[in-house]
């Protein structure tokens, strides 16, 4: 059976893999060497020196080619270390439009690394396409996504987005952490270019930092290849090892985060102490039918605001949390609670942050793959 014929569940534990080459093994061995002997100055077999690429990580690029229906992947030491390799793509004077609710990383990287070197970010909402287009101008070189965004779950049309790129040429990136390629494969819907932190779902067991980009086009994907190599923020190859080892549950993992998610976001909406939940499988979402649309489910990711909207109650609803940990990340197997605006968000300025909606009552989950009522019971006594 060819691999283009393989269904999603198949392909995360088979796209791209083969036994290895030395002695059959299964599953990918860890390469961890530095290096590569050579029979003559350049005579190798295909590996020379592990930053421009290494066997474990050459097998986790392909797995990531093949889970979002791309041809070629990248794997870095991070998701911001995917994402600095995408900006190395322009120059002084280009300009980026990019989701106005995102990751608070990305916020940074773009606004205190890469603005002073001469590159502009717009940052506007992209729930309607004439509000991205009204943000192009002739110095605009990407558009930068996040669907769901991190975390107001918006839900932004990837198709609409990727037609307004086409007709002003210029290349889309789409961040895919939150959804992964078993909610969405946004290559599929017009993308040139999907990132992941991949610490996040695709490693799914919160204990490895990496990052991913996946593209279809040969010359986008040397470029980055190049950028890869020479900047040399690469995925080591434990690092790879434990990324391959979780994508091949993400299809289980992930079916459990949407049914747990799903459970926990109903709960929340008809709890009398909570003012608003931000679940994009609700009917009322405003961009609901958008989700429904691009994605095979609505994911394990909900933020929510109690009703007075308190910082004091948001905290000690956090603090008083036992299943749920308090902690920085998402997508793992365990359930995660945090306060986007001293943590994941704390590097946005305040009135930029609320400007999105992420007051300081905001509290975002990880919904795990633990028993539901479990986490029910958790948010019952934490929040009284």
């Amino acid at each position: 059976m060819g691999e283009k014929t393989l269904k999603f569940n198949s392909k995360t534990i088979h796209g791209g893999q083969q036994p290895d080459k030395a002695y059959g093994a299964v599953m990918p061995p860890i390469y961890q060497t530095s290096t590569y002997a050579q029979t003559t100055p350049g005579g190798h077999k295909g590996y020379e020196y592990s930053r421009s690429a290494n066997p474990t990580r050459t097998a986790l690029e392909n797995s990531l080619a093949s889970i979002e229906n791309g041809t070629y992947g990248l794997a870095f030491a991070s998701g911001l270390a995917a994402i600095d390799a995408v900006i190395k793509l322009l120059g002084p004077g280009d300009e980026v439009v990019s989701t106005n609710d995102l990751y608070g990383g990305s916020y940074r990287l773009f606004k205190q690394i890469f603005e002073k070197y001469g590159i502009k970010f717009n940052f506007v909402g992209m729930q309607d396409t004439d509000t991205i287009e009204a943000a192009i101008t002739g110095n605009t070189k990407l558009i930068w996504v996040e669907t769901p965004t991190n975390p107001m779950m918006n839900i932004i049309d990837i198709k609409a987005v990727a037609a307004v790129a086409k007709k002003h040429n210029v290349l889309l990136a789409v961040d895919n952490t939150f959804a992964t390629p078993y909610l969405q494969t946004p290559l599929d819907l017009g993308a040139d270019i999907v990132m992941h932190s991949a610490t996040k779902y695709l490693g799914g067991h919160s204990d490895v930092v990496a990052g991913a980009l996946v593209v279809k086009n040969k010359e986008l994907a040397d470029q980055l290849y190049f950028i890869q190599n020479a900047s040399g923020a690469v995925c080591g190859p434990m690092d790879s090892f434990l990324i391959l080892r979780g994508i091949k549950t993400l299809h289980v993992r992930m079916q459990r985060h949407c049914e747990n998610g799903e459970a926990v976001a109903r709960y929340l909406e008809n709890h009398p102490k909570i003012e608003k939940v931000y679940w994009p499988g609700f009917e009322s979402h405003p961009n609901h039918e958008v989700a429904k649309s691009q994605m095979n489910g609505y994911g394990g990711m909900i933020s929510f605001v109690t009703k007075g909207s308190s910082y004091e109650e948001a905290i000690k609803i956090v603090e008083r949390l036992k299943l749920f940990t308090l902690a920085e990340s998402l997508g793992g197997v365990e359930s995660l609670a945090g306060h986007p605006a001293s943590m994941t968000h704390a590097s946005i300025p305040k009135e930029e942050r609320e400007k999105s909606g992420v007051v300081d009552a905001l509290i975002r989950l990880s919904v795990g793959i633990e028993d539901k009522d479990d986490l029910i019971a958790d948010l019952e006594q934490a929040i009284g």
